[in-house]
Parts: structure tokens; C-alpha cells; sequence
């Protein structure tokens, strides 16, 4: 063998062991962001969750259309994770949290689940759901203070990650103020799961996100107001008796 074609076994060589490297480079750091995303959403591989849907604000079983691309973008997670859902309405999910991963969607104005929710898991939160148009119809309070929607320019909606129950699977909340804002509030967490999943690791969160201008740039400006957590897992205190 001449020196030339010995050179050239060489870079042939060479090439097949560096793509071969690089090959088994990918395939760790996939494997390993797979792994750390199945473990915030609590979805291993061929496991099944709940998507619990609402209805539109005064229809009859209707679901609003921005609450259906919320569940595509719900939809898209899960797949990725190698799960299955399993989609109930919000007034047909007669069972408790924790054995399955569950994302429940919507305001508890429509969505009894939520409601629910937001009594057991998040004392400190609650929301107006007057029927009769007010200047606080739709406004979320957390702790002692409150959030106002004005409608197509600021309006609030609350991502929250709880993990309770026996089974220790997460219940992930979007509760909006409007169904644009529930969409939005998913788009974020497809958007920022990972830096979410360093912050707060396994843990519970709840957070208070604004969405702006919807009119105009529908649900992708989304800004964080702040991390609520500490305030939402806190039932406010008893007003004192009255003497």
C-alpha cells in the first residue's frame, strides 16, 4: 500500500469515526432533553393523561376555537413525550389528581374542574365570574391583589404546575381570563419548559403572565408579572369576627 492510499484509508477512517461521535453526541443530548421533558410533564413513554376541556363562556357544549389550538399546542407536548391523552369535559372528570399527568384548561367560569382546583390547589387565587358585564367581571386576585382584564390590551391568565395526590403526577393549569389568554398561556410553557424545568426542577409553580394586545398580536406576546407561587398556595386569612 502506497503512502497515498494509505492517507486516504486514513481520512475515510477518520470521517466514519467523527460522524459516528457526533451520531452518538445527538443521540445522548436528545435522549437526555427526552428525559428531563418527560419528567417535568410527568409523561414517561406509553403513559396516558388527562386533557380536561372546557366550553365556551355562555355556548351550549361548544369549545371555543382559541381553546382548541390551546389543546393542539397540548396535544403536540404530549406526543413528543411518547404519551397518549385522554380528553374528558370539564363536568365528566369525576376523579381525583396525582395517578395521571392532567392539563385542564379555561376559566372556572367555564370549566367546573377548575374551579375545583382552584379551591383545593390555589386558595389564594381566585377569580370574578359575574355574569353581568362590571368593571371587575373577570378580574383574578392573587392574595390581596387584583388583576383587571382590558379586553384585546392587558389581560392575565395563571400557568401553574402543582404537583398532589398519591400519585405524584403533575396537574398543569391555564386559567384565563379570556380563551386567547388560555392558548397563550400554553404557548408559553411549550416555549419555556426547559428554562421552567431548571427553576423550579419537579417542584410546583404559579405563575401570573400578561398577555398584551391581543387584538393585535393574538396570543404570542406574553409577558411574566411575576412568579406567584408562595401567595397562591396560601389560603388568605379569616376576617376576624365580627363584636
Amino acid at each position: 500500500m502506497n503512502e497515498d492510499v494509505r492517507n486516504i484509508v486514513l481520512g475515510v477512517l477518520a470521517t466514519g469515526v467523527s460522524a459516528s461521535l457526533g451520531w452518538l453526541s445527538r443521540t445522548y443530548l436528545w435522549r437526555r432533553r427526552l428525559r428531563r421533558k418527560r419528567a417535568f410533564f410527568g409523561l414517561p413513554g406509553g403513559s396516558e393523561c388527562l386533557l380536561v376541556v372546557n366550553r365556551e363562556a355562555g355556548g351550549d357544549n361548544v369549545v371555543h376555537r382559541f381553546d382548541v389550538f390551546a389543546m393542539l399546542e397540548l396535544s403536540a407536548l404530549i406526543k413528543d413525550c411518547g404519551a397518549q391523552a385522554r380528553i374528558l369535559a370539564h363536568d365528566a372528570s369525576h376523579q381525583g389528581f396525582g395517578d395521571r399527568t392532567e392539563f385542564c384548561v379555561g376559566g372556572p367560569y367555564s370549566n367546573r374542574r377548575m374551579a375545583a382546583h382552584l379551591s383545593t390547589l390555589l386558595p389564594g387565587v381566585t377569580m370574578n365570574v359575574d355574569v353581568q358585564p362590571s368593571e371587575d367581571r373577570g378580574s383574578i386576585t392573587v392574595g390581596t391583589e387584583r388583576y383587571p382584564m382590558d379586553k384585546g390590551i392587558t389581560e392575565y391568565v395563571i400557568l401553574a404546575r402543582l404537583t398532589a395526590g398519591e400519585g405524584g403526577r403533575p396537574v398543569f393549569l391555564f386559567c384565563g381570563q379570556r380563551a386567547i389568554t388560555n392558548q397563550a398561556a400554553t404557548r408559553y410553557l411549550a416555549r419555556h419548559h426547559e428554562s421552567l424545568a431548571r427553576a423550579h426542577r419537579s417542584g410546583s409553580f404559579v405563575l401570573l403572565l400578561k398577555v398584551v394586545n391581543t387584538q393585535a398580536y393574538g396570543p404570542d406576546v406574553v409577558e411574566l408579572v411575576a412568579d406567584v407561587t408562595r401567595l397562591a398556595l396560601t389560603a388568605p386569612a379569616a376576617a376576624p369576627a365580627a363584636t
